[in-house]
């Protein structure tokens, strides 16, 4: 196959077939692996015979051959995530008291709406910088008062603090699968950010040219002035840079002391900066590249 555009259309919906995740014309535009093009570029190739020996589609929504039985689990996932997203802003009301933070996403499964009923809640929390380990600490603590912090087997709609990161915007992992991560999740407070966090990480963009956020499609949890009002009193109250270092020191020893930090395949990643915590790492986003190049060869190709 000769034309670039076709391939790149293939080498989308082969990546998301490892999600289980079949998309519409505009979602394959948006999501595109490769050169940035136009979304009637896209409806056309998908029209052409050439492109139909490899995908078929339903409900308008594209997926490999054979693959059909996706589009009502992805249906069926989505009405999951809604009901874990809806769960998500009620924790999020509480968050938003939490000093320092800047923004609130939620990420993983559930961010991409193609969630399952028994998995949790993954979070991406941006906070002020100098201020992530007092932030993480009074965030976490928050969520387990409220009994819904993920921990031994509490699993299933639990929130997961996963990721956290100061409003530097600054990110360790800059690959293929990390790209998907970053425009798939949904901020649900302060989402403004979530533009300045694009165009900070204009690496995205190397992977996914076409990617834009819209903004006004997102039922955020707003401020209040009583929400503004404790945030601002907590601020005060733990304004001390001593609060931080000796946060930091505790938090860095007892994530250096956690058997999780030394599996094989995790990524831990704890700085000033940042703080990632994906212990299965390796079963992610390398396993997912694996599973990709898989599909790649059923069009006949080695690599995209």
């Amino acid at each position: 196959m000769e034309n670039s555009l076709s391939k790149n259309i293939l080498s989308t919906i082969a990546y998301y077939d490892v999600m289980d995740y079949p998309m519409t014309a505009f979602e394959i535009w948006k999501y595109l692996i490769g050169e940035s093009c136009a979304l009637a570029d896209v409806i056309g190739e998908l029209e052409k015979e050439e492109t139909k020996k490899y995908i078929g589609e339903f409900r308008g929504f594209y997926f490999l051959k054979g693959k059909k039985s996706l589009v009502e689990q992805r249906t069926e996932r989505n009405k999951i995530s809604n009901r874990k997203l809806k769960k998500a802003r009620k924790i999020i009301f509480w968050l938003r008291l939490v000093p320092f933070v800047k923004m609130i996403a939620v990420a993983g499964r559930v961010g991409a709406k193609n969630s399952r009923s028994g998995s949790d809640i993954d979070m991406l929390i941006i906070f002020k910088r100098g201020k992530i380990f007092t932030g993480r600490f009074l965030a976490t603590a928050l969520v387990h008062l409220l009994g819904q912090r993920r921990h031994e087997d509490k699993i299933a709609n639990r929130i997961c603090f996963n990721h956290f990161i100061t409003d530097e915007l600054s990110v360790c992992v800059r690959d293929l699968y990390s790209s998907h991560n970053y425009i798939f999740i949904t901020p649900l407070y302060g989402s403004g950010l979530f533009q300045k966090f694009l165009e900070k990480n204009a690496w995205i963009k190397n992977y996914r040219p076409n990617f834009t956020f819209l903004e006004n499609n997102l039922k955020t949890v707003k401020d209040s002035q009583f929400s503004k009002g404790i945030r601002f009193f907590l601020e005060k109250l733990f304004s001390s840079n001593w609060i931080e270092k000796k946060l930091k020191t505790w938090q860095t020893e007892k994530i250096r002391k956690n058997p999780l930090t030394q599996k094989k395949g995790g990524m831990i990643i704890c700085s000033e900066t940042e703080l990632a915590f994906w212990p299965d790492f390796e079963n992610q986003g390398p396993k997912i590249f694996e599973k990709f190049q898989e599909n790649l060869k059923k069009f006949g190709w080695k690599n995209h």
